[in-house]
């Protein structure tokens, strides 16, 4: 298999993994974090500064990158390695959340989705073979199946009904993929309910993918509910498969995630969040455009040793982001990013020396009580 997962320790006292997922374009330490370049970008950062924060594995968007600038184009360049010029793994997602997103721009059929795009009300057809006609122009190193990302809330019969499509188009999709120096991932559908995510879990893992993505959290609901959902549906999931939680980034949610057994994760928060002058401390968020931090000379996180923290203060950074200066948000991009691979770091540092649940407690007292 081109991608395959190998679990060097299982932390005693929880289902945290410590791993290497092995690439075509290298071998990454899991737990990660994927940061997300969704038009082949990580927004406002050069490749080698995404390796500076000790990014190793990024993930692009099906979608946007057919809309614009096609994926014809990207393959006429030698793939998306070649475009963007990233050395590293790739992962692409199928596009499903972002057209199941578009609402009353989008219709759903048996056969696919007809949407209209975001940009100029564009009509576009996806079918889970035309997702992989995409997804293997682009050439990443993991494509993500065409799924139905049922919204939060919805009732239990919306729920089974896109996970029993989600099934189907899933196995479309592996009849129609080809590409041998990629894997394809199904994607764990099922809403809120238990008994629907075991149903979506069993039927993927009978179609044998390579891992599995678990879509459909962090749509809207609370996180107790997420928790509760992984809780249930983790015991389940193959050993010696890749499980990678989709769209979620938040420090606690990553310990969270990861305690309960999750090896991946993407999400576009701490890049999001940083365009706005927030970034997290190891005291929790803080959002340095604020009056309050205009005479603050102090680096952004006493704690952090990141380009950021180590040449420039709140006043500056401040100052930066007042004035539109691109500057500033590229410092707290640069930061945020750093920051949560530092804390997969520790997270497997932790999990190395058993003491993970120990790590948990003494982080979030200081995050959430800083």
């Amino acid at each position: 298999m081109p991608v395959k997962i190998t679990i060097d320790k299982e932390e005693k006292h929880t289902r945290a993994r410590l791993g290497r997922l092995s690439t075509p374009h290298g071998v990454v330490e899991t737990p990660i974090f994927m940061p997300v370049g969704t038009q082949a970008t990580v927004k406002t950062m050069t490749p080698d500064e995404v390796k500076q924060t000790g990014g190793r594995l990024i993930l692009s968007n099906t979608y946007h990158l057919y809309l614009r600038p096609g994926h014809e184009l990207v393959k006429e360049a030698g793939g998306l390695h070649k475009f963007m010029n990233w050395d590293g793994p790739i992962l692409t997602d199928s596009g499903g959340f972002q057209v199941f997103s578009l609402g009353p721009l989008r219709t759903i059929t048996e056969e696919g989705v007809t949407f209209r795009s975001h940009i100029d009300g564009s009509k576009h057809y996806f079918t889970p073979e035309r997702v992989m006609e995409i997804e293997e122009a682009l050439g990443a190193d993991i494509a993500m199946a065409f799924d139905e990302c049922a919204p939060y809330p919805c009732d239990r019969e919306y729920a089974l009904a896109a996970l029993e499509r989600t099934t189907r188009w899933a196995e479309r999709c592996k009849k129609a993929h080809k590409r041998e120096d990629q894997a394809l991932f199904g994607i764990v559908q099922g809403s809120v309910y238990h008994d629907l995510r075991e149903r979506s879990a069993r039927e993927l893992i009978d179609l044998d993918f390579p891992g599995y993505g678990i879509g459909g959290l962090s749509v809207g609901e609370p996180k107790e509910v997420m928790y509760d959902v992984l809780d249930h549906l983790m015991p389940i999931m193959p050993k010696d498969k890749p499980r990678y939680l989709m769209g979620v980034g938040s420090p606690d949610c990553l310990i969270e995630g990861v305690i309960r057994g999750v090896d991946m994760f993407d999400c576009v928060l701490p890049t999001r969040i940083a365009r706005n002058g927030t970034v997290f401390t190891h005291k929790g968020r803080l959002t340095v455009r604020n009056a309050e931090y205009a005479r603050d000379f102090r680096p952004l996180d006493e704690q952090c040793d990141c380009y950021a923290c180590r040449n420039f203060t709140r006043a500056y950074i401040r100052h930066l982001i007042k004035a539109n200066e691109i500057l500033g948000i590229r410092l707290t991009t640069i930061h945020n990013l750093h920051f949560l691979q530092r804390l997969m770091e520790k997270i497997r540092e932790a999990i190395r020396e058993d003491r993970l649940l120990q790590y948990r407690a003494e982080f979030l007292e200081q995050f959430n009580n800083g």
